[in-house]
């Protein structure tokens, strides 16, 4: 064993000395310069792999993505999540778990989107190199592109919505009206009775005893049949919510406190909030339709005394667009639409044979006027229109004030308008009646005091430039002056007259609702007109969040009568020749007017309006 432990240590020893040895320098050097010579490879190969391969692989990338930009733009990177909002809302608007928010992009390059505004007042230019974000709209934009679908870009999504918010209102009509019997009026899909015409006043065909407040059952009826109803809420141009909002308010405006006056209107938005169609739009592209005025739907306290629901002034309701007999002119979520009359066709035919009778008549009268005066508004101008119709010899006058009324006989009333040149159209308890349309129907020219009664009211239904078919006069004219009503008109030449006849004759079909239970042809009814424009707002909402534009540059919502008078192509509202007229009422002076002529609307004018409905029922 010794000697292997020797041999060992040997062989250690002569290792340490052959290093030592003649020749073993040059061979350690030698080594030194390989190993040099390998790591300088190495961080060659390095670099050439990091600036050479992997660069030209990020480029093929970029190429990519710039060949498929409509991969990037659906594929938004995670690390970019800022909010895009030119179109603030209420805060009781935005849902309880907020819609995922779209991301704006370059090609292949996220970036960062415009700055938030803080009102819709505000004006934020888009940065050119921006794209279209992807919102959740898109699609229903994209087929209006589409030639070959008739509906494209007209789509309509109804909701569906529980029965106590309509029909179950019809079931216990009943409890419309405190003092009008609706069940009869909500029979033939809400036209009401047919009406006999045994005086030869009407044709023989679709006219109908129809209630003057019940549009929310026609209009509901008119989109059952609407040809571009779709299930498929992504393709919709505008949401359509069958609430009967005027059936509802109707049941408790008298005796009821403001808990159940509200009660429908706050389960309805609770509802709607709840459904994934809102959070496309928050409720920007949902309209509703009421036929009563707006006035029973803006209540401004909590009092118990004070008049209508708050519908309104809901925070989500304030997105949507509410279509109402008549509009507020300082708020900008409701809409005129045009009274119904009793002319409902189920027919072109019948349109153009109403038409051509209303051409031929011969019209003995230069002016008419069917009403009552209002005694406890002095400054209503009815008994000074009510005298001189009395005093003229070319004057027809219809009273509704006095004994057994001819009033509301819908054959004595027709029957006059249509032998009647011009009729005689001041503001009753607010400022709207039907009894416009129905002289317009009769081919009748009407004369307005005040642009509250159509001018600022009807923009979607009646011509901007309203000289072509009506004459105004305002009520200081003849409150102040006492201007003669027969001198006036006997002013305008009779070409003129004969011209403007024929105008208000060609608006007669955009002024009526179509019978629900048919279809016209080639017309358009005042259902389709009011639809068109629905989905006509949307779409030009929709296309503005695109653009990052708001609807315009600086909006006030007091002047809101004044925006649908611009001109194509406005979008600052100044002063207006009307301004005197839509001073808006202060606190405390709901019954007041200012002192040009403008009576302010709202409670007292609602309430007022049911009282005079109550003193007509119960002649």
């Amino acid at each position: 064993m010794t000697p292997r432990v020797s041999m060992r240590r040997r062989s250690a020893e002569v290792a340490q000395t052959e290093p030592m040895e003649k020749g073993n320098g040059k061979n350690q050097t030698n080594r030194i310069c390989l190993l040099v010579s390998l790591s300088l490879f190495f961080w060659a190969l390095l670099l050439y792999f990091h600036f050479v391969v992997l660069g030209s692989s990020t480029s093929n990338i970029e190429n990519q993505i710039q060949l498929q930009p409509s991969y990037a733009q659906s594929q938004p990177s995670p690390t970019v999540s800022l909010r895009v909002d030119k179109f603030p809302l209420e805060p009781h608007t935005v849902p309880s778990k907020p819609p995922k928010e779209p991301l704006v992009t370059t090609i292949g390059k996220p970036v960062l989107p415009p700055a938030p505004v803080a009102n819709s007042t505000s004006t934020v230019k888009p940065p050119s190199v921006v794209e279209k974000q992807e919102f959740p709209f898109i699609r229903a934009l994209k087929t209006i592109d589409n030639k070959s679908d008739p509906c494209g870009g007209k789509y309509i999504y109804v909701h569906d919505l529980p029965s106590r918010f309509n029909e179950d209102m019809l079931k216990d009509c009943k409890k419309l009206s405190l003092w009008t019997n609706m069940c009869k009026f909500t029979t033939n899909a809400g036209l009401g009775p047919p009406l006999e015409n045994v005086e030869g006043v009407f044709s023989d065909e679709g006219w109908y005893a129809t209630n003057q407040f019940a549009v929310d059952v026609i209009f509901s009826n008119r989109m059952k049949q609407y040809k571009c109803l779709t299930n498929d809420s992504s393709l919709a141009a505008a949401i359509f919510v069958p609430f009967y909002a005027g059936f509802d308010i109707a049941r408790y405006l008298w005796g009821y406190n403001i808990s159940t006056r509200d009660a429908a209107s706050l389960e309805l938005v609770d509802w709607l909030m709840k459904r994934p169609e809102w959070e496309i739009m928050r409720g920007k592209d949902h309209f509703l339709v009421a036929g009563r005025i707006t006035w029973d739907f803006r209540r401004l306290s909590e009092e118990e005394t004070d008049w209508g629901n708050k519908l309104l002034f809901l925070p989500a309701a304030k997105n949507m667009s509410m279509l109402v007999v008549e509009s507020s002119p300082w708020n900008a979520n409701d809409f005129g639409i045009p009274y119904p009359t009793y002319f409902h066709p189920a027919k072109d035919s019948e349109v153009f044979e109403w038409q051509e009778r209303m051409r031929n008549l011969e019209r003995k009268w230069l002016f008419s006027f069917a009403g009552a005066p209002r005694p406890d508004n002095p400054k209503s101008i009815r008994g000074q229109i009510i005298d001189q119709c009395r005093n003229s010899k070319v004057g027809k006058l219809l009273e509704c004030d006095f004994g057994e009324s001819k009033c509301h006989a819908p054959s004595s009333i027709m029957q006059m308008f249509q032998g009647s040149l011009f009729c005689l159209q001041p503001q009753g308890d607010s400022y709207t009646r039907r009894s416009a349309f129905d002289s317009m129907l009769a081919g009748c020219i009407p004369v307005f005091f005040h642009p509250g009664s159509a001018y600022t009211q009807y923009t979607w239904h009646l011509p901007k430039n309203f000289t072509t078919y009506s004459v105004f006069i305002p009520e200081d004219d003849i409150r102040k002056r006492n201007m003669s009503i027969e001198e006036r008109l006997l002013q305008i030449p009779p070409e003129q007259v004969k011209i403007m006849r024929e105008n208000v004759i060609n608006l007669i079909p955009g002024l009526i609702y179509a019978d629900p239970r048919s279809e016209l042809e080639t017309l358009k009814d005042a259902f389709d007109v009011s639809v068109q424009a629905v989905i006509d707002k949307v779409t030009r909402l929709r296309k503005n969040m695109i653009e990052g534009r708001t609807e315009y540059d600086y909006f006030v919502e007091e002047n809101s009568w004044k925006y649908a008078l611009l001109e194509e192509g406005q979008r600052e509202a100044g002063g207006h020749v009307w301004d005197p007229f839509f001073s808006k009422p202060k606190p405390g002076e709901d019954s007041s007017s200012d002192g040009n002529g403008g009576t302010t609307i709202s409670a007292d004018a609602a309430k007022n309006s049911w009282k005079s409905e109550q003193r007509d029922k119960t002649q």
